[in-house]
Formats: structure tokens, sequence, C-alpha cells
């Protein structure tokens, strides 16, 4: 009897350990909109006008027909006025931690104060209407963490933590008189904070694979070629070997995840794809058949619209702004081969040190109707992106569906002052545009409410 008396008090104070709505679902915060066009992130049309039910952090009901409001006080009504209804938007190629500063002070502020610019940095982040992101390198998972728990207000966080490099490749921001390094010897800077890890083994690399996987990793990043901004590291060049890359592809796939290799050129996509990698950030300066090998093997491609703005920030006649302009002409192409071979597409910005940049997200996103239709931008960057997410299995940080407007989805959802199937501009002003936004089923913006 005193056993069963015992249980029964652990029971109760479980029970009673549980938010309240998780202990009355009738307590859960409810939202109705009412007529509205629903974009559902799948197909290329709106829907009839319609209502739509959300219920604690999930879509409960949809129905074009007059949905009946649960007579409470806190009930939240929003009569959409015909407006579009879609859900959040996802981008994924973000550095959480490296909009704010610059390259110098990233590596020199006072960490706290970095982390206070990225709080910051998270919630203008979500009041573009980007409630979700994939954060392929950097110290992301103490932010991740104060958003979920609320402290600070911020988009889901898919982070990967620490880049992985080679030495000399992109992502070693060592000095030349740092060198050599000294195996066993102190980390850099830059692996101190988390924001990257060598690695020139492939015993080296499961180590530092497994460790960001223990940090809380939804999926690894590794830098497989040649990139932009590190001084030494030139774009044709390919980092890890095959074993290397190998080596972190089992790790990963070890916990139920994937890798994401950072890559350009034709040598360094291929010899990934042959490793098991399963997305290629990038990819600007592919060939046609590197293109069609991707198609072959189902690989995604997660690539960015970049512009002259890439360059900008880099002096005149420096080899970096030499680099940025070769991935600034492999734009068009890398678009072409994947609308020619129906590549699998995400949708990300990959903006660093710079928050003017970041203020121009949704516009980036815009650009995209260079090659393609509004419809298929916005399916790519809610959808599609979150198909690519799902590749996280087990490791995803979130339990629902994402990237849809559908019954029993995680709701996540924008309400546009017009229709983006026709004007996608709308996307680029945001604080004019987006009526509402809101994320898991909290409202962080609310201009319709009635």
């Amino acid at each position: 009897m005193k056993t069963k008396t015992n249980l029964t008090l652990i029971a109760l104070a479980l029970f009673c350990a549980l938010p309240l709505a998780a202990q009355n679902p009738a307590a859960e915060p409810v939202t109705l909109f009412q007529n509205v066009r629903i974009f559902d992130g799948k197909s290329g049309t709106l829907s009839a006008p319609s209502h739509l039910l959300v219920r604690g952090n999930k879509i409960e009901k949809i129905s074009t027909t007059p949905l009946p409001v649960d007579r409470r006080a806190d009930t939240v009504l929003i009569d959409g006025g015909g407006r579009t209804l879609m859900p959040g938007l996802i981008d994924m190629h973000w550095h959480s931690m490296l909009i704010r500063p610059n390259p110098v002070s990233a590596t020199t502020n006072d960490v706290g104060y970095n982390n206070l610019l990225a709080g910051a940095e998270a919630t203008d982040t979500l009041m573009r209407g980007f409630t979700t992101v994939r954060d392929v390198g950097g110290p992301a998972f103490g932010l991740k963490q104060a958003i979920d728990e609320g402290v600070v207000t911020g988009p889901r966080i898919f982070p990967s933590g620490a880049m992985i490099a080679t030495t000399s490749g992109h992502g070693d921001f060592r000095h030349l008189f740092e060198l050599p390094r000294i195996i066993g010897g102190p980390l850099t800077r830059t692996e101190q904070l988390g924001v990257s890890m060598i690695a020139d083994s492939p015993d080296e690399v499961r180590m530092r694979v497994r460790e960001q996987l223990m940090l809380g990793a939804s999926q690894i990043k590794l830098m497989a070629g040649g990139g932009g901004a590190s001084p030494h590291s030139p774009l044709d060049v390919s980092t890890f070997t095959l074993e290397e890359l190998r080596a972190a592809v089992e790790a990963a796939e070890n916990w139920g995840t994937y890798v994401a290799a950072h890559a350009y050129t034709p040598a360094a996509i291929q010899r990934s794809v042959a490793a098991g990698v399963k997305c290629i950030e990038h990819g600007h300066l592919m060939d046609e058949a590197t293109a069609r090998l991707m198609a072959e093997k189902g690989i995604w491609l997660s690539t960015q619209p970049f512009s002259e703005d890439l360059a900008i920030g880099f002096p005149p006649g420096s080899e970096e702004r030499y680099k940025a302009q070769q991935l600034i002409a492999g734009t068009d192409k890398v678009y072409n081969f994947a609308k020619k071979y129906k590549l699998k597409t995400a949708f990300g910005t990959d903006i660093v040190f710079s928050q003017k940049m970041a203020q121009r997200q949704g516009a980036m996103l815009a650009s995209l109707v260079r090659w393609y239709a509004p419809a298929e931008i916005l399916k790519m960057a809610t959808g599609d992106n979150a198909q690519l997410l799902a590749l996280s299995g087990l490791r995803s940080p979130y339990a629902g569906k994402l990237g849809v407007v559908e019954e029993g989805a995680l709701a996540d959802l924008l309400l546009v002052d017009g229709n983006p199937l026709e004007n996608i501009k709308l996307i680029e002003d945001p604080a004019k545009n987006f009526l509402v936004i809101m994320k898991d089923g909290k409202l962080y913006k609310n201009l319709a409410a009635r």
C-alpha cells in the first residue's frame, strides 16, 4: 500500500509540474483566423476563402465554412479580410551569431556582448517573417536554448555548431604567424568560441563531429572546398580527403542525421557526393556533369542568390573581392542548372558580418523571381526547405511538421497584406506587409485582431 501511495504522489507531483495547458488542453491559447486565403506551402495557388483554428502550438482545423468560436475571453479573433495566410519563412543558410559583429569583433569582442547582439538580431529575424533558420556554422546552442525557453524572441534554430574545416581551408581564420599548428596544442580563438573546428585526419573529423552532436547539433557542416571570405583559402581548392568526408558522414549517420558540405567547384562537390553528403551548400561554380550527378543521386542544393552586394564589403583589388565576383558570376548558372535538372533546391542567404544585409533577407528571397515564379519561390522557402530540415530525423529539435499550412502542423504563420503569389515584392517589406507573425502558436505581431 505504501508503494502504491508513493507512486500516486510522484505522479501527482509530475502532473502539477506540467504547464497548465498540458494538464488541461482546453486551457491552451486559441487563435481563430477568419476569411483568409491560404497558401499551404505545397501547391501553387491560394485556397478559397477559409477559416483556420490554432489551438496551442498547432493548427487544429481548416474549413471553408465558419468555425465555432470558443467562448473564452482570451480567444484571439483575426479577420483576414481575404488576405493571404501562409507558412512562416525558412532560411536554410543562416549564421545566427555572425550577423552583427564584423570579422574582427566576432573573435575579439566580449562573448557576452556578442551573445546580446545575436539575441537582438534573432528578434529582428523573426519580425522579418523567418520563423525558422538552419544555422550552418557558429556557437548558436545557447541562443537556441534562450529562444526555446522564451528568454529571447527569435526563430526556431536547427544548429550545426562549429563549422568543421581543415588546416588552410575555409573556416581556418588563423594568421600566418600562428603556424605551425601543434597537434594536441591549444585551440585557436575561433575554436574556443565554437565558430569553427580544425580537423586534419579521419579520426579528428570523427571527434569534432561527435562533439557537435553531443552539444546538440541537428546536422553537421563541413567545409569541403575553398571560400570567399577566408584569406588563405582559394576558391578552386578541395580540402577534406574522401576518407575524411566519409568519416564525418558515418559519424552523423550513426546519430541519424546528415552532413551538409560547403562546396563551390565540381571537384569539391563530386567528392562530397561520393562520400555520402546529403546537401551541397552553394555550388556556384558547378558544371553540367556535376548538376546531373546531383540529380541522379537526389542530393539537395542549398544555394543563394548572390548579387553585387556580396563584393562591396571587400576592398577593391583584394583577393576576397575577386573571389566574390566569381561567385556572383556563377549565380545565374547554378540556378539554371537547378531548374534544368530539377534539383531539390533550398533557399538560404549566407549573410555574415552585416546587419544591413540581414535587413534585406526578404528581398534576397524575392530576387529569385529572376528564375522562378512567385509560387515556386514561396514553396521553396517554406514546404521545400522544411523537407530538407526533416533529414535531421530524430535529431530535429522540434516535434511537429514545419513549412506547411495543414491540420496538425506547427502553427508558424504569416498574414500578408496582399497576394504574394501575384506580387512577390510584398515580402521585401515585412514591417509593412506582414500584419501577423505567429510562431509556435504565439502571436509576436498582430495588426489585424479585432
